[in-house]
């Protein structure tokens, strides 16, 4: 997918999760300091992660081993630091499952400081 492409749908998702949810997205969020990992999608207000698992029936870098693996240790380090993680297909990303995925993790969010 070129930049341009790429830009246009994160946008695209942006004023989506924006126009049902009111919540703020930022793409390509850079969340650890001495990595260079960063997050598909970001809710930096509520620590939700979006990630999109591209590849999945084309054997894509996300289900290969060294792929994998690496997920496994940006998946760790974005739950040590307090983040939700949403992993979906990009089929799924403007579904209805995942905007209530996001209104359960922002309600838990809630619950959690609260209590």
């Amino acid at each position: 997918m070129n930049r341009q492409i790429k830009e246009e749908c994160d946008k695209t998702f942006a004023d989506h999760i924006a126009k049902k949810l009111s919540l703020h997205v930022i793409h390509e969020f850079k969340f650890h300091d001495k990595r260079k990992w960063r997050i598909d999608h970001a809710i930096p207000t509520h620590k939700i992660a979006i990630e999109v698992e591209g590849g999945v029936w084309t054997k894509g870098r996300h289900v290969n081993p060294s792929g994998f693996i690496s997920d496994m240790d940006k998946y760790n380090a974005l739950s040590c630091a307090g983040w939700m993680l949403l992993r979906v297909q990009p089929k799924d990303l403007y579904s209805e499952k995942l905007l209530d995925n996001i209104r359960e993790c922002c309600a838990n969010k809630e619950d959690h400081q609260k209590g």
